[in-house]
């Protein structure tokens, strides 16, 4: 099943950068790619250890009602350099019409350069169910009742 997302390119953003994609046939995150404006093109930006930093995309979008869409981390950069996002999953809603940026985090011991044209997370579209918060005198008994955090044991 296929939703179709509006992309409209910023001001300034290089348009040869290849658009989210799904880069292969059964691939859940559509890859997006760092596209920095024209003065920061050949130099990109140096993540250093600890530090996080809003990459931009290049690009809005318009998603339908009654979904969001996901951005989470690339398994590779976090397994390889310890490159992660700090909001993950970070969610861009339906009414959201601003720039697409994605906030990377360095957790590696090294700084990391980003380039221009990398691809720095995935992209994934999912339906969004609202709850309906009320207020009830009391909540039913489980098994697990009020047992939070490591309550169930260690994994």
């Amino acid at each position: 099943m296929s939703i179709s997302i509006k992309i409209q390119w910023l001001e300034g953003a290089d348009t040869s950068i290849k658009l989210p994609a799904h880069e292969t046939e059964h691939a859940a995150g559509a890859d997006v790619r760092a596209n920095f404006p024209p003065e920061e093109r050949e130099t990109g930006l140096t993540l250093e250890p600890g530090e996080r930093a809003l990459i931009p995309t290049g690009f809005a979008m318009e998603i339908p009602p009654g979904y969001e869409v996901q951005v989470r981390p690339r398994s590779g950069l976090a397994l390889k350099h310890g490159i992660s996002m700090v909001n993950t999953p970070g969610t861009i809603d339906a009414d959201y019409r601003g720039p697409i940026g994605i906030l990377l985090i360095n957790h590696g011991q090294d700084p990391f350069q980003i380039n221009h044209g990398e691809r720095i997370g995935q992209l994934l579209v999912a339906p969004v169910l609202q709850g309906l918060y009320t207020v009830a005198e009391d909540l039913s008994d489980t098994a697990r009742g009020t047992g939070g955090f490591g309550s169930t044991g260690q994994a």
